[in-house]
């Protein structure tokens, strides 16, 4: 094999895993920070999807409006977490919670995610682009030491 390239491979290597978890934090903040400000301020294309999926679900009773912008918040909270290290347990239970909750009109409303099996509408492929967001928060999740060796709910990274 090529000697410079070999070199050349190692160092870009060794750049990613200096810097992935720092970046992935970063994506993670302005994704959640913009989508989750922008429902508090009434201006999210999501909106009309959280109302439809608040009336299929138990929140039907809930003022859609008072709901869009407390859910902003909670995607805000989750962004500004996730870039703290020592709080990742927390920041991933929120996000697991938050992932499952926007899964869910892939099952409840069918007709506004699927033309047919197997082919999401533009709503539908806006959701599951979320499996790249759950897969970001697994990787930074799986650097974490087991409570067992920490014995503390505070995240420390295992490097």
């Amino acid at each position: 094999m090529n000697v410079k390239l070999e070199k050349f491979d190692k160092k870009v290597i060794n750049i990613l895993r200096e810097y992935s978890d720092e970046v992935s934090r970063v994506a993670l903040f302005i994704i959640f920070v913009w989508f989750g400000f922008l429902k508090t301020i009434g201006l999210s294309p999501a909106a009309d999807l959280v109302v439809e999926l608040m009336d299929a679900t138990f929140l039907a009773g809930l003022s859609p409006e008072m709901f869009l912008i407390a859910f902003g918040w909670f995607e805000v909270l989750i962004g500004i977490l996730v870039l703290f290290p020592k709080l990742e347990r927390i920041t991933f239970l929120l996000l697991g919670f938050h992932m499952i909750t926007t899964v869910m009109p892939l099952f409840l409303l069918p007709e506004t995610t699927w033309y047919m099996p197997f082919a999401p509408t533009l709503v539908g492929q806006y959701i599951i682009k979320n499996l790249a967001l759950v897969s970001i928060g697994l990787l930074l999740f799986a650097r974490l030491k087991p409570m067992t060796q920490t014995h503390t709910i505070l995240g420390e990274e295992d490097k």
